[in-house]
């Protein structure tokens, strides 16, 4: 947990540091920090959960493919 705060600070920090040197208003600068850190916070938890659903659908077909196999083995002895 501690890393995601730290990777939305430093998320916010490079944001911030990037429009700084753009010469932008200090609104504009804020809301993009703000953003900037939202996403850096929120962005291994999609990540995480589309890797996660993909890990299970690999499981779910090799699940699949050794009852194929144990079905057509138990078909061929008979």
């Amino acid at each position: 947990m501690i890393q995601r705060f730290i990777g939305a600070l430093v998320g916010a920090l490079v944001t911030f540091i990037f429009l700084w040197f753009s010469h932008l208003d200090s609104t504009a600068w804020a809301i993009a920090a703000t953003a900037g850190a939202i996403t850096s916070f929120f962005w291994p938890i999609v990540l995480g959960f589309f890797l996660v659903r993909r890990v299970k659908n690999r499981r779910n077909d090799q699940i699949q493919d050794e009852v194929a196999r144990q079905v057509a083995e138990q078909n061929q002895h008979r």
